[in-house]
């Protein structure tokens, strides 16, 4: 069986996901047969050091987004790419290196790799969602609006599926038919794949999704947590693609009638 390939956005202008990544590397040899990374253009500008350091690694196949082009645009340019760099049987691990460097940095290490190695190309496409005990560790406002999605899904298709999405798995087949029609430009896209997908999508709850902020920037949970539940930018942000999905959502039950 041919190993999966992570296909991973990165805006890291400071490089601390970079360290991250580097140290984790090792792992993910063992993981996956190389990683596909959308590198933003403020981090190419920032971090041209950690940028050759992909380049010079064949682990790596890396792509540099144009300068102001939208979060949304930006990952459906990255998933579009990986999607024909790769067979169609290809089985690639859309996923964020943050939360990589979390579950293999810290207790989730073991139930990580179990349920990676068990993602093969029969289950997918699969859908890694946050449990119960993961979104407990999340700020309030992350799991209360993120969670309005859920609840409106569930309503109206019968089917609980985390719209704001951390980890999907496909095949790179999957991806090709879908692509081509995800059209929004900011995170609401993650939405799109998901309702393009719903017919078929398996979900699986895990831990290992536990709020990864805390450890990638060394703060104290609670102390961040309060940060986080009290910033009305953060508030700003969430509702920036919780509302433009809902509307998604809404479309979706609208054409279906």
């Amino acid at each position: 069986m041919t190993r999966p390939i992570l296909v991973m956005p990165m805006h890291d202008p400071a490089g601390a996901l970079f360290a991250h990544l580097q140290r984790i590397l090792p792992q993910l040899r063992e993981l996956c047969a190389g990683a596909f990374i959308g590198v933003t253009a403020a981090t190419a500008a920032a971090q041209p050091g950690w940028t050759v350091w992909l380049a010079a690694d064949d682990f790596f196949r890396a792509a540099v987004h144009a300068p102001g082009l939208p979060v949304g645009d930006q990952f459906r340019e990255l998933y579009a790419a990986a999607a024909t760099a790769y067979p169609p049987d290809a089985v690639l691990h859309l996923c964020f290196v943050d939360r990589l460097a979390f579950a293999l940095q810290t207790e989730h290490r073991q139930g990580f790799v179990a349920d990676f190695a068990a993602a093969t190309a029969e289950r997918t496409p699969l859908l890694f969602q946050r449990s119960a005990q993961a979104w407990a560790t999340h700020p309030a406002i992350y799991r209360e609006l993120e969670g309005l999605l859920t609840t409106a899904g569930r309503l109206l298709f019968g089917q609980a599926l985390d719209f704001a999405w951390c980890h999907l798995v496909a095949r790179a087949g999957q991806l090709r038919e879908i692509m081509p029609r995800v059209r929004n430009p900011d995170l609401s896209m993650l939405a799109e794949m998901a309702l393009l997908l719903r017919g078929t999508l398996r979900t699986q709850e895990v831990d290992w999704l536990a709020w990864e902020d805390p450890f990638i920037e060394a703060r104290p949970a609670d102390a961040l947590k309060r940060e986080r539940e009290t910033s009305r930018s953060e508030l700003r942000k969430r509702l920036g693609y919780v509302i433009p999905s809902l509307q998604l959502l809404w479309a979706a039950e609208v054409n279906s009638q």
